[in-house]
């Protein structure tokens, strides 16, 4: 089948969580994130910086409302919609701000909701520390469907795959542009967001971000390290809801080679040392 979401060329563009007190996590990522926090109805409010933004909206606490997925134009979008309706998928409403009439949402394996569209033109030019919305990943029982979904049904390509001892897949890598990963999903005890992750470039800016968060008080969670798929640097704090956010830089740019397959174990994760392993 054709890798119909790389021939778009989409990217992460936002993500949106729910919380049980959606104006302090706002104004969180308005001060740990060098965004601007604005209230855009009585349970929203959404953030924004340079080439990220985040959306915040009144609900459970650590659940993914939705993420938006920006595409090259709208012919891009026009193929991946014919090929998510060709493969049986339900066409959504688009519950986005950020996007232009003609953008369509699916439902995941998981019940997450994808939205894809074209961009609206930013007409606000954000100051700020260097990080766009770069990737989303996922936790659940089942990595295998989130697989076939997304690389099955959507047309994402395979990067690279982590498995078990016995040949199950501990975490699968997708993408839709030439980075190594826009989507990734880990085997886990609970179903969800794992993380979301914005591209600081270089490990300079790195730097910068974590000095940001030692003027704030926020200690870091984990790293600094260096992931084996992707092979980028990373940090990961963590925000008042328990979401993790990581900041990575120099992440893999793929533009041939064969899917890899990584064994499961602590330098996988982390080729420096201590690892967080989810199964």
């Amino acid at each position: 089948m054709p890798l119909t979401a790389v021939r778009a060329g989409a990217y992460l563009h936002h993500v949106a969580f729910e919380s049980s007190n959606p104006r302090q996590l706002a104004d969180f990522y308005a001060s740990a994130m060098d965004m601007v926090a604005e209230q855009t109805g009585e349970d929203e409010w959404r953030c924004s910086g340079p080439n990220r933004r985040f959306v915040v909206r009144r609900g459970t606490d650590r659940k993914l409302s939705y993420a938006g997925l920006a595409c090259r134009d709208s012919d891009g979008l026009e193929e991946l919609k014919a090929r998510a309706r060709s493969e049986g998928l339900d066409i959504l409403a688009d519950p986005s701000p950020y996007f232009q009439d003609g953008a369509f949402a699916v439902r995941g394996p998981d019940d997450q909701i994808i939205v894809f569209g074209v961009a609206k033109a930013d007409t606000v030019v954000r100051k700020g520390l260097q990080g766009p919305t770069q990737h989303l990943t996922f936790a659940t029982f089942d990595v295998e469907a989130f697989e076939a979904f997304f690389h099955g049904k959507l047309g994402f390509a395979l990067s690279d795959r982590v498995l078990h001892a016995d040949g199950t897949l501990a975490t699968s890598f997708v993408r839709s542009n030439h980075e190594h990963h826009t989507l990734a999903c880990f085997k886990s005890n609970r179903q969800g967001v794992d993380h979301h992750s914005y591209e600081a470039g270089d490990w300079n800016v790195i730097r910068d971000w974590c000095d940001r968060f030692a003027s704030l008080g926020i200690s870091l969670m984990w790293g600094p390290g260096r992931h084996g798929p992707g092979n980028n640097l990373f940090i990961f704090i963590e925000d008042p809801d328990g979401n993790w956010i990581e900041i990575s830089a120099e992440l893999e740019v793929v533009h041939d080679r064969p899917v890899k397959n990584w064994p499961q174990e602590a330098r996988t994760l982390n080729l420096w040392g201590k690892a967080i392993l989810r199964s």
